[in-house]
């Protein structure tokens, strides 16, 4: 994963390591998530169970509302 990440920030591993943090790994998960699913989009191969369990815009916007306090 090191390697992937300091390939797509076009760094060195070395410092990814002493600069990078658990947002990069997440901005990796979404990154390759959305990578994956455009892929299987585009070969009309999409399993629609998996994306299924993922949030909505929706969903996503009360659980920032709740973070807020908007309740």
């Amino acid at each position: 994963m090191i390697d992937a990440l300091a390939r797509r920030y076009g760094v060195l591993p070395s410092h990814l390591l002493k600069e990078g943090d658990t947002f990069d790994l997440t901005v990796m998960d979404v990154a390759l998530t959305y990578e994956k699913y455009s892929h299987e989009k585009a070969n009309n191969r999409v399993n629609h169970e998996t994306y299924e369990k993922m949030y909505g815009a929706d969903a996503l916007a009360e659980k920032l509302k709740r973070a807020r306090g908007e309740d």
